[in-house]
Formats: C-alpha cells, sequence, structure tokens
C-alpha cells in the first residue's frame, strides 16, 4: 500500500456545482433546438405537402436561416417556394439576414 504524502487536496466539485457552470451551453443548444422547432413548424404549415415532406432540416446561425433539402431537385424546388414565403419569414423574424436552402441528403 502507498500512503499520501503532502497538502490536502480540494473537495470534488458536486454534480450540482458542474452542471451550473455547464447551464450558458445548455441553454443556448435549448435555444438552438427551440428555434429549430420553430422554424420546422412555421414552414410545415405553409409549404405544399410535397415539397414539406422533402425538408430535412432547418437552422438559425448568426441572423441566417438555413433550410436543408433532401436532394438537388428538391432544393430548387424549395428554394422557389421560400421565395414566394420570404417577406413573410421576414415578418416572422425581423432580425434575419439570409434565408439559404441547401442539400442534406436523408440517411
Amino acid at each position: 500500500m502507498s500512503r499520501r504524502t503532502g497538502g490536502v487536496s480540494a473537495p470534488a466539485p458536486s454534480v450540482k456545482d458542474l452542471l451550473a457552470r455547464r447551464a450558458p451551453v445548455l441553454t443556448h443548444v435549448a435555444d438552438q433546438l427551440a428555434r429549430q422547432n420553430f422554424w420546422h413548424g412555421w414552414l410545415s404549415a405553409r409549404l405544399a405537402a410535397d415539397i414539406r415532406s422533402r425538408v430535412c432540416g432547418v437552422a438559425e446561425r448568426a441572423g441566417t436561416l438555413v433550410i436543408f433539402a433532401e436532394t438537388a431537385a428538391w432544393s430548387a424546388r424549395l428554394r422557389f417556394a421560400v421565395l414566394e414565403l420570404e417577406p413573410d419569414i421576414r415578418a416572422a423574424d425581423p432580425e434575419l439576414t439570409r434565408i439559404e436552402v441547401r442539400v442534406l441528403p436523408r440517411r
């Protein structure tokens, strides 16, 4: 057996303390998820059923709304639909500076 020598070490932080330090990160993630859910629902209510089913994700990053379509062909159709909705999108969130449509294939 070995013996410990030296000073007394500081007690390990509690789980509560560790979570409290991570709260800003968790809050940011929760806010992002809430925004994704908002935009997904908002778009689902306004897009035609055939296009709506081809949207595979929505993200809001630094003033840019990014809408993901599953293929390049659906991306092109989605771009036209988003152009028609753009005034309404900007009214829903005036802080948006850009709206992009990108391809993100489903797995």
